[in-house]
């Protein structure tokens, strides 16, 4: 065998059992990107968890608001204004409302909502005399009974509030669809 064949045979055993490594470039690279990742997941993630904070929060139950002294409510609505404490998202006010609270020819307490289902103006109680003894809207002239059922031109009753008695007041809850007529 010659020399040159020997060094051939040497060679290709060299090749064979050459491990691949790892480049500086490759290197740089791999490091660049990860630490790269790394400071973007350090930005990015707490403006998710910002974003996303509101939809994580527990809701509570609709609490109920002390409003007026049952001995006050007659037949004959009246109105009567309370503040609600609300929030939404990061917003948290403390806005005034407004329920027309009277009773029934059974005595049953409920409470209806001033807005007016045709474009949302509040109602008065008898106000106008072509309609005694009903809800007007001065917007549009929609008019309901005394339970809130639509007459003309609303498409639908008036809201009605949650309500609860407790140790002599009168509790509202949150709005809901009438029920009464």
């Amino acid at each position: 065998m010659s020399e040159h064949q020997q060094h051939g045979n040497h060679e290709s055993e060299h090749k064979e059992t050459k491990r691949r490594e790892m480049s500086r470039r490759q290197f740089l690279s791999y490091t660049l990107g990860g630490a790269s990742a790394f400071m973007a997941a350090g930005v990015v993630i707490p403006m998710l968890r910002f974003a996303v904070d509101p939809v994580l929060q527990a809701k509570g139950a609709g609490t109920l608001v002390k409003v007026v002294e049952v001995d006050k409510i007659t037949e004959e609505p009246a109105s009567f204004t309370f503040n609600v404490h609300q929030v939404d998202g990061w917003y948290e006010s403390d806005p005034e409302m407004v329920a027309w609270i009277s009773k029934d020819a059974d005595g049953n307490i409920f409470a209806l909502s001033p807005v007016c289902k045709h474009l949302g103006c509040a109602v008065n109680w008898n106000t106008n005399a072509e309609y005694q003894n009903q809800y007007f809207c001065p917007c549009h002239g929609a008019h309901y009974t005394k339970e809130g059922k639509n007459l003309a031109i609303a498409p639908a009753p008036l809201d009605e509030y949650q309500v609860e008695i407790q140790e002599g007041f009168v509790y509202l809850g949150p709005i809901k669809p009438n029920e009464r007529v």
